[in-house]
Formats: C-alpha cells, structure tokens, sequence
C-alpha cells in the first residue's frame, strides 16, 4: 500500500480530498460540514449535486467504493439524468456526520448484498432530473421563456431562440428554486451514459499507487496499536506481563481490555514486535474445547432434530417420498471462510474531550459512526467518519466494526492523540466473522419415468441474523440461511424446505454472496445427482422445472456460449449449474481436464448474468471474473478450521487464495433483458462452485458432497 505522508486538519483533509474548490452546490446548508465546494463559501440546494462556475459537477455518493464500481456507476445514474458533461464531473463521499444530523438524508450508507446500484437506483435518478428541470427553469425566467421551450445537454441550456447558458452560470438561480418532488425520468431507450463504460474513477489512483487507504493515513503525533483478542470467542483477558514489551524501543502504552492487549508504538512493527512480548493468560471458558470435529456433530443434530421449522411448503413432500419408484438421499456441508482482505482492519481515532473523530475504509459509514460513538459513549452528532475506500470488503466492514471500537478505545487512553490501529494478518485471520458453517440432507423422490416430483431439503445452519438482526428472524428461519432454497425456481410440486438453527460459538459474518456460495453447491450438485439417476443431460432434466422462470434464460444462453449441445473437446470435462440471488440470474459451465485422477486444470468458464438493466459493462463483467475467481479459489483451497476452540490458519500460507496461474479463461455473457434492477458483486459467484462440482464428476466419477475439494484429494494445476 502507498505509505506517503498524509498530515492534515479535518478541514484540510476534507478539502483537499473531494478534490474540487469554489462553485455552488445544489443542496442545503450543511451547518457545519465541510464538503469541496462548501469550503468556497457557496450555498445548497439538494443535497446531491455540486455544481461549480467553471461546470464541474462533484455528485455525492453515500455507498461504498471496494473495488467494484460504485463511484463511477451511481455518479452514472446521476448524470444521466442530469445531462452534464460526463467529462467535468467528479465524485465525493457523502459525510457520515451531516447525514446523521440531517436525518439520514442521503438513504442508504450501506455497501453490501449487491444493492447499491439496485436500491439506490431510481432516487439517484430522481436527484439528477430534479436537479436538471431545476436548471432549465432557472435560464426559462432569466430569458422570459417557458420551460418547456428549453432543452438541456452536456451542462448547456439551450432555446430555439438561440439563446444559451451553461449550467455554471445558472447554478445560482437554481438554488434558489423548489426542488420537484416528481420529476419525469428517461425512458431506458433515450440513455445515453447509462449502458457505456467510461473510465472508472478509482482506477487511475489505484493503478500509481496514489490511492490513500485507511492503513495509509499519517496525521500529525500519530502513534500505531497492535492488538491480541481473545483466540478463543467468548473469551476473557484473566492477566499479563508487559515488562518485556514496556522496555522495548518506541513503545508508548500498553491499553487492554476485556478481552485483548494492545501495544502503543511510534510505529506499528514496533508496536506488533513488542506485542509478541507480552504473556497473556486468558479464561477461554468451555469453548476452549471446541473443535471443527465437535462443532460439525452439533450441527447434526439439526439433520436429526423433530418438528424443525418450516421454511417453505409446496404440496405434500413426504407422502410423494413415500411413494416414489425412486429415491436419491445425500448430506452436503461447508466449512467456516475467512474474508481474508487485503488490507487487515483498520481505523485511525481522535478523542479530544466530547469529540471523535475516525479514519476508516467501511462499507457502511452508519455503522462506523455507531460503533465510534457507542465506543466513547457520545452522541452520534459529534463524531465524524472520514470514509476512505477499502482494501477489500467482501462484507467484513460492513455491520461487524469492532475495530472501530477498539481505536476508539485506546484513543481515549491518549486524549487529542491521532491513534492509527492495524490488526497484524495473523490476528485478522483469527479474529473473523465467518462464513457460516452449514450442513443440509436432501433426498428427491422421482417417479417410474424419471420425472422429479418430491423434495425434501433439511438445513442445520448457523444464523447470522440472531446476531445483528433478530427481529428478521421469523419462526426460528433466518431468510439469509434459507436463500436459494426457500426461493428455489425448481417447479417440484411436492417440496419441504425445514431449517435447524445451530449456532456454535464461532462468530458468523456477511460473506461476499453468503448463502448463494453454499447452497447453491448442495443444490445443483444434488440435481446433478439426480441427474445421473435418470440417464439425462443436465440441460435437458433442468429446462422443463424452469420454464416460465427468468432462469431458464440464463441457462439458455450460457449453453449456447460454450457450446453445450456439440461434444466437449477430447480431455474436457464440463459441468454446469443456474442459480438466481441479489435480484439477477446467473448460470455457469465450467470446463475442466484431469491428469492422474486428482489434478484439475480449469480450461474455462463461461458465465451468463441477466441482472435486468446494466449501468456500466466494463464493471458488470470485471465482477463476474471477479466472482469466477472468488468462487473457484473458496471451492478449492479456502477453510477455517477450529482446535482448543481457536482458529487453526493464520495467514496465507495456510489459508490459500486462487493463485494467477490457476485463473482460467474466462468467458462473461451479459444477457439484460431489462424491467428490473439486479445486483451484480454476488451473482456471478453462485453457479460457478456447483459447476465445478459437477465437473469433477464428470471427470473423475467422484461425488463431492463437502467443502473445500482439496479435502477429497484435488487440488489445481499450478
């Protein structure tokens, strides 16, 4: 990561990094805030949109940039239709501050479940036309015109009369105006902006290494913390010696809590070094016995387990079992995954007096601020969040911000003191909120001639929910465990979906597509199971069960795109799956060759994806090579394991990633057929495990029923 010298005032620091000075923006007075154009003195009139003299256009964007696209896809959705000139407009974060004070105005802060382009969508839309009609009528009294008889495009204003101005000029008068509570939108057919590609914003910084991330910030007195948790959850700090550590070079403080030590250092390897130092005696409690061995028979019991609640209900599942000439039974599991980002947690505090003020690449800024606030115990209105853009995501930044807290923590202990915490890799992969583990029994019941009529699906899965979202809990099924069976396109007229929470001690998290990584593999590679037990072709047992469904689409396409009715290649094996999640539609055909019956080398992946309307191409298909990879390295290498009640892995040499040189080609097929706003982060990732599955059997004869597949002998071609 760039480590250049970063030293600012707030004032400075939000100045200087919305990257635009002078102009008038359209919104209201921010009482306080300090955005770009508001550090020139000029006034508001929507929150959304600046505009400057010399037209430059800073839209405020509330989500998160991880990587993804957001500040150049939702800056799209704005200037569509605004009609500004594409080439002077520039993003900005949103301030968490003024949106708490304001009354959460900005919607939204969240960057997770592929809903920022989707749940943002139409009030993005809203602000960009409003503020256009707000322009136009502007020049309209300046000129005695209707507005009707005004036209706008690329920041001019134009009349038949000849007349013209530019959106500059007349930003002033705009402010002065109501803001359209209704204005009209485009119809999809007249975008301009919206289905191209223009350069993404955060690529440029990123690719010179000018980007500033939050283990990047230097401020003025800065001093660094390394921290040691509790390697058993739950657990308690009972005692330590820090002698060794409080003699060594640069140490400032050693801080604990109840349940961790941190060093205080002029710099964070010296802070980590002397960390290393001090013994700890921990109360690890009866969890310090628990292992991956233990927890998986806990989870049996819900496969076990009598009057489980009911997820979904379609006809009558057991007595179609009952009945049925055949049928197919098999238990699937996965294990716990680790996020395992790039940059390890992060977050830099201030605390003078009744003030905090914090540094941190989040992917939710609501979340960050809470955190910060119930860590100090001050209102939410005196803290300020610099939001930074993260060094990966995946969901770990988003609801779980401990490290937040703990900045905070320790910032108290230095009052006025800039206090810069980096979790080591090692304690960030110990120190995860986890991929749920989860366990689920299936048995399928078909009739004489072959056809699927019965299903019964058991799940014993770990709740997410029960941790940050009770109240989403309904009758013991939290929605997120259940996703891809619960709403499974499949037409079975007799299917039982029954969920049995079990929730070990480990600490589940959100997880890039969570619950669409695993059950996607059960189910699609039990239909493939069932597939084998009718002697038909995977496409053709599938397309009857989808018709109608916007699944069959997907399908469709990526059949046609690699060829899946002509025979495969001599020494390739292909395997293929459909899975919808995040409100698009997804399928895969992966494509593979085996030397000695265990290596695989994947050839190719093709990937179809309708996610409705597309706002930036080049971004939809850079995240399904995205989730191709992110898919094809959790399947093969990717697994928490737990003894003494501990995470086993601590870095990447025993927590494996998708190296370059397995990555195969990969093959993206946008097929939007529009109507509707899908996600993208996520959907691509569900066929592509299940797929390869698939393959494997196809391949080897070998079914896999559990994650990852090195633990049955396979491992990539490197």
């Amino acid at each position: 990561m760039n480590t250049q010298k970063f030293e600012a005032s707030r004032r400075e620091f939000l100045v200087k990094t919305a990257a635009v000075s002078g102009g008038l923006m359209i919104g209201v007075n921010l009482s306080g805030t300090v955005y770009a154009a508001d550090a020139a003195g000029t006034p508001e009139v929507t929150h959304w949109i600046v505009i400057q003299p010399d037209d430059t256009v800073v839209i405020r964007i509330a989500r998160s940039e991880l990587g993804q696209g957001s500040f150049t896809g939702l800056a799209q959705l704005v200037a569509e239709e605004l009609e500004c000139d594409w080439s002077k407009v520039h993003p900005e974060y949103a301030d968490v501050n003024d949106h708490i004070r304001r009354n959460r105005i900005f919607g939204s802060m969240s960057t997770g479940g592929s809903r920022g382009i989707r749940e943002s969508q139409e009030y993005l839309r809203k602000a960009g036309a409003s503020a256009r009609e707000m322009l136009v009528s502007a020049a309209a009294q300046e000129w005695g015109v209707p507005a009707a008889e005004c036209s706008a495009a690329k920041s001019v204003i134009s009349h038949a009369s000849g007349k013209s101005t530019t959106y500059g000029k007349m930003a002033a008068s705009a402010a002065k105006l109501p803001v359209p509570k209704e204005p009209k939108l485009k119809d999809p057919k007249d975008w301009k902006l919206i289905g191209t590609s223009p350069a993404r914003f955060d690529i440029a910084d990123k690719t010179t290494g000018k980007q500033i991330y939050a283990a990047d910030i230097r401020l003025p007195d800065m001093v660094h913390a390394s921290i040691m948790q509790c390697p058993v959850f739950g657990g308690k700090l009972k005692s330590y010696d820090d002698s060794k550590a409080k003699a060594m070079r640069g140490v400032k403080t050693i801080i604990a809590g109840d349940d961790w030590v941190a060093v205080v250092a002029n710099n964070w390897w010296r802070a980590n070094q002397a960390l290393k130092s001090v013994t700890v005696e921990w109360d690890t409690g009866e969890s310090g016995a628990v292992t991956s061995e233990s927890i998986m028979k806990f989870m049996r019991t819900g496969i076990d387990a009598k009057d489980v609640p009911v997820a979904r209900k379609d006809g009558d599942a057991e007595a179609a079992l009952a009945s049925a000439a055949k049928v197919i039974e098999a238990e699937y599991h996965a294990p716990f995954l680790n996020h395992a980002t790039m940059e390890p947690q992060t977050a830099t505090a201030i605390v003078t007096d009744d003030k905090v003020e914090v540094w941190v690449g989040t992917q939710n800024g609501e979340s960050s601020i809470a955190s910060a606030s119930e860590a100090a115990g001050i209102p939410l209105e005196n803290v300020i969040v610099h939001k930074m853009h993260a060094g990966g995501g995946f969901g770990r930044r988003g609801v779980h911000q401990e490290y937040v807290k703990q900045a905070v923590w320790i910032a108290q202990k230095m009052p006025g003191t800039p206090v810069r915490l980096q979790w080591s890799r090692e304690e960030d992969m110990k120190q995860g909120r986890y991929r749920p583990v989860a366990v689920v029994k299936l048995r399928a019941g078909l009739d004489k001639d072959g056809n699927w009529n019965a299903w019964h699906v058991r799940q014993a899965d770990q709740s997410i929910f029960v941790t940050v979202r009770p109240a989403d809990i309904k009758n013991g099924v939290d929605p997120v465990g259940v996703r891809c069976f619960q709403d499974n396109p499949y037409q079975v007229s007799n299917f039982i979906d029954e969920y049995a929470m079990r929730n070990p001690h480990v600490p589940p998290g959100f997880w890039r597509a969570v619950a669409h990584t695993h059950n996607p593999f059960f189910r699609e590679c039990f239909i493939d199971e069932l597939v084998q037990a009718t002697g038909r072709d995977p496409v053709e047992f599938r397309r009857p069960l989808l018709k109608g469904k916007k699944d069959l689409g997907v399908l469709e396409a990526v059949v046609k795109a690699a060829a899946w009715d002509r025979p495969a290649p001599k020494g390739i094996h292909r395997g293929i799956a459909v899975v919808d999640s995040y409100g698009s539609f997804s399928a895969a055909v992966v494509e593979i060759a085996v030397t000695d019956g265990t290596v695989i080398e994947v050839k190719r992946v093709v990937v179809a994806l309708d996610s409705g309307y597309v706002v930036h191409p080049n971004a939809v298909i850079a995240q399904m090579e995205s989730g191709v990879i992110w898919g094809l390295g959790s399947s093969m290498h990717e697994e928490i394991t737990i003894k003494d009640g501990r995470v086993e892995q601590s870095n990447f040499s025993d927590y494996r990633v998708l190296r370059m040189s397995e990555t195969p080609k990969i093959v993206s097929i946008l097929v939007p057929t529009g109507g509707f706003w899908g996600g993208v982060g996520e959907p691509p990732i569900g066929a592509v495990i299940p797929a390869l599955g698939n393959a494997i059997f196809a391949a080897t004869g070998k079914r896999v029923r559990s994650l990852p597949f090195k633990n049955h002998g396979f491992s990539y071609k490197v």
